[in-house]
């Protein structure tokens, strides 16, 4: 276990804003600014938004491609919230098809409710692109708060959120320098936890398998590093990019074997890569662990499913969304909160895969 008192900071890199793009810093366009760009009326450019059926295709095309460009965005919640204080908490995942996003919110949601708050889901699908256009749109909004699965690397994106003045709550990483609230997730600790898992277990050639940045890139730090103080050679390190599925996983696992180099045993970042490559190691005749050793990250239903089951280092996701809901709730209740940055603990769940 982790010692949650005492977790690893997580050197989360900060972005600065790609060149040529629209800031989420400074004020949204206007729908009329759109209407003047495109030469059109402004209730065009709104019946191309609601019936887009009803412009005919050209001017409709052209009006599309003014759109994407200033990165405007409808606000159909704006008007309503104008006056008083709203009870809209955004909450905005990277991917809504994970089950560890998914237990987060739902929990955070429940805790929230009950108290007359409504919260509204969006994805960001680890897109800076998207995560910018929905930063713009919370100006309009004007929610009571908003909470994000993950932290915010990019510059104006942490800047255009704290210009908003309400509060903010980041998830999944535990960084010395949150925007506001934060119920972390120590990813290097996980890193060198699945390190001191494999020497345990007699290993010594070891692989890494995950995303090339984010969180993945922050477990596998945690990782190199443990590995050179525990005296481990980590032979491949396999990177991908978006991870979306179990063959994901299969796929990296399969540039691992070709990569050869008699590796004993494979930590992979996250689960849906950690059970493509049981599948993958089972379809090539492969015994899992006594021919390579497989440990995750996540503990997704999967884990306990597959066969010999998934060694996994897990955290309880569902009271990482409480506990933010809960630090929410002091906050806009004005109650004093003892400590508003706080790391969820990790675990390991042993099962026969290493």
């Amino acid at each position: 276990m982790t010692d949650p008192a005492k977790p690893t900071f997580d050197d989360v890199v900060r972005i600065p804003a790609p060149p040529g793009r629209a800031s989420a810093t400074g004020r949204p366009p206007r729908i009329e600014e759109v209407a003047e760009r495109a030469g059109v009326a402004p209730i065009t450019v709104s019946r191309v938004l609601r019936h887009p059926e009803k412009v005919n295709r050209e001017t409709r095309e052209r009006i599309l491609e003014v759109i994407e460009a200033t990165g405007y965005a409808s606000n159909p919640h704006a008007r309503a919230l104008r006056s008083g204080r709203s009870n809209v908490v955004m909450a905005f995942v990277s991917n809504i098809l994970s089950q560890q996003f998914g237990l987060a919110v739902r929990s955070f949601a429940a805790t929230l409710e009950p108290e007359g708050f409504e919260v509204l889901v969006g994805q960001t699908s680890y897109s800076y692109a998207k995560e910018v256009a929905m930063i713009q749109s919370l100006r309009g909004i004007r929610p009571a708060a908003v909470m994000f699965t993950g932290v915010i690397e990019l510059e104006e994106n942490r800047a255009a959120l704290q210009e908003l003045g309400i509060p903010v709550i980041e998830t999944w990483a535990f960084p010395r320098d949150p925007i506001d609230m934060l119920v972390g997730l120590p990813n290097a600790d996980a890193g060198a936890m699945a390190a001191r898992r494999l020497a345990e277990a007699g290993h010594r050639r070891v692989a890494f398998i995950g995303r090339s940045s984010g969180r993945g890139a922050l477990r596998r730090d945690g990782f190199r590093a443990a590995a050179a103080e525990l005296g481990l050679e980590i032979v491949h390190e396999i990177l991908v990019g978006e991870v979306t599925g179990l063959v994901d996983g299969r796929g990296a696992f399969t540039a691992l074997l070709d990569r050869g180099g008699d590796v004993d045993s494979v930590f992979c970042a996250n689960d849906l890569l950690a059970t493509g490559a049981l599948i993958e190691a089972r379809a090539r005749g492969l015994s899992v662990p006594r021919d390579l050793a497989v440990l995750g990250f996540g503990d997704n239903d999967v884990a306990d499913q597959i066969t010999p089951g998934l060694t996994t280092i897990s955290f309880d996701a569902a009271a990482m969304g409480r506990i933010a809901g809960e630090l929410l709730l002091a906050r806009l209740s004005g109650a004093p909160a003892a400590e508003q940055r706080l790391a969820v603990e990790l675990f390991l769940v042993e099962r026969g895969s290493v």
